[in-house]
């Protein structure tokens, strides 16, 4: 079929026509389609990674809200100029 998108091609290594084949049992209705299971394959994965990504960016969110503010008053005034008081010039 003409396209001016890119194609990709790749080869069925034991490890994809694993994937491949185990997709078919998880989406019967591709009819065996093995290109059509490719691309189902490869959608899922990249939702997988984006929930994935989101899910890490939620529990770093909420690290920062836990952790927010609980240095308060550890440092007080003119810390950073008395510590470097002990500098090397």
């Amino acid at each position: 079929m003409p396209t001016k998108r890119p194609r990709h091609l790749i080869t069925e290594t034991d490890v994809v026509a694993q994937a491949i084949d185990d997709a078919g049992r998880t989406w019967p209705e591709e009819g065996g389609n093995r290109a059509r299971l490719l691309v189902r394959l490869v959608q899922e994965g990249h939702r997988a990674l984006s929930q994935g990504n989101h899910r890490r960016t939620e529990r770093r969110r909420d690290a920062v809200a836990r952790t927010g503010g609980t240095l308060t008053g550890v440092y007080g005034p003119g810390y950073l100029d008395q510590l470097r008081r002990d500098w090397p010039e």
